[in-house]
């Protein structure tokens, strides 16, 4: 599952009944920008990774381990969480401006033009992999259907998953492939890399010349990621995550059906080479949600322990800046990996990568406790917010109401 990418209004957090529920979603937030951070710092790494080929100078028992455990356990399920919390988190901000009788829908289409010029940008100098771009795009959609009813919403997320599904395997049937010359795919790769490798212009001019090749991922990650929309939409109506105790019954049920089939369709998608192969990407796109919700329902009962209580807390202020974090972890890999900075794309194998992305989650997990402890948005949501309500909002933590 992409999460929310505002902190919801404070206003919100001043009710006394509201806090716990906050404190769980922006601590789920803050678990999804890891999962998300995971899959993505390998298409830093190495530029086969948008060719759907491993790199050939990484093919060791240890590199092909990691790769597959990535592709098991969070490919195309990370950015379905996030994806869940962007539509939890809009029946927010309908409740909230409700409460304050604003007109909503002019405040949310201008809030996602802010988002559509970040993810443009991102795209383009940082992550040709953006997801904002999709999500401002979709939101549309989702502001049109702020009126339907749970069952409603519901029912339009199966189908728009059983859609996708039922094309891909309808082109899997057909013989479709998605790597038609492997020979030429590793060339690309190659190729790719060394322009990761070079500075500022090489990079942007690498980022830009993939751009129609990301069309054809959105078409699969779009309507996932909108299905995800829905259920976190439906989620927020029932107030699912306001209560998570008394839901304790229901979470179960979703672990019991979700970690199994959504286990088993992930070792079919990761043993049949992932997004690369049309028959392993089907049963991915059908069974993702599953594990994905699993995960969700099982954070969410650990948080209400004692010990998950303190862990939600360390990592909520990650998740309340989600936006600022998500843009960051693009900005550091670059950094990392790019003749930007050290250069180092193509020099790293897997296990190393994966390690890397831990260490970026640390730093930004000690930046944004420091940060949201003195303001009340992390930078990025500041200006969003600014842009969306066309003013500049207090930032200061300490500022008087």
């Amino acid at each position: 599952m992409h999460p929310s990418l505002e902190d919801p209004p404070a206003r919100n957090r001043a009710s006394s009944a509201t806090p716990p529920r906050i404190v769980d979603v922006d601590a789920l937030r803050a678990v999804a920008l890891l999962l998300i951070l995971v899959v993505n710092i390998a298409f830093f790494a190495s530029g086969h990774s948008f060719h759907l080929v491993p790199d050939p100078a990484y093919d060791s028992w240890g590199d092909q381990a990691v790769r597959w455990l990535v592709e098991l356990l969070l490919a195309m399920k990370a950015y379905l969480l996030f994806s869940f919390l962007f539509g939890y988190s809009f029946t927010l901000q309908l409740d909230s401006a409700a409460r304050r009788d604003v007109d909503f829908a002019p405040r949310f289409r201008r809030r996602l033009v802010g988002l559509f010029v970040l993810g443009i940008l991102h795209a383009v100098l940082l992550f040709q992999g953006d997801i904002l771009t999709t999500y401002a795009l979709l939101g549309l959609v989702l502001l049109a259907m702020r009126g339907v009813g749970v069952g409603t919403a519901l029912r339009a997320a199966v189908l728009v998953t059983g859609g996708i599904g039922f094309v891909l395997a309808l082109a899997a049937v057909g013989g479709t492939q998605l790597v038609t010359d492997p020979a030429a795919a590793l060339a690309e790769g190659q190729r790719s890399t060394e322009a990761l490798q070079g500075g500022i212009g090489s990079l942007i001019a690498e980022h830009v010349r993939q751009l129609p090749a990301m069309v054809g991922t959105l078409l699969v990650q779009g309507p996932l990621a909108f299905s995800a929309f829905l259920f976190g939409y439906a989620a927020g109506r029932r107030r699912l995550l306001t209560d998570v105790g008394g839901n304790r019954q229901l979470l179960r049920r979703v672990q019991q059906l979700g970690y199994p089939i959504g286990l088993a369709g992930a070792v079919v998608f990761a043993s049949g080479g992932g997004t690369a192969n049309l028959t392993g990407l089907t049963v991915g796109v059908l069974t993702a949600p599953l594990l994905a919700a699993a995960y969700a329902a099982s954070l969410l009962q650990f948080f209400q322990t004692d010990r998950g209580r303190r862990v939600a807390a360390v990592l909520a202020p990650a998740g309340r800046m989600s936006l600022s974090n998500y843009l960051g972890q693009s900005l550091l890999c670059v950094l990392v990996f790019t003749g930007v900075g050290l250069g180092l794309a193509g020099a790293v194998a897997p296990p190393v990568v994966v390690l890397v992305a831990v260490a970026i989650y640390g730093v930004q997990l000690a930046v944004s406790g420091a940060w949201m402890a003195r303001f009340r948005y992390g930078p990025m949501e500041w200006l969003l917010r600014a842009w969306t309500e066309q003013r500049w909002p207090r930032l200061r933590a300490a500022d008087p109401v």
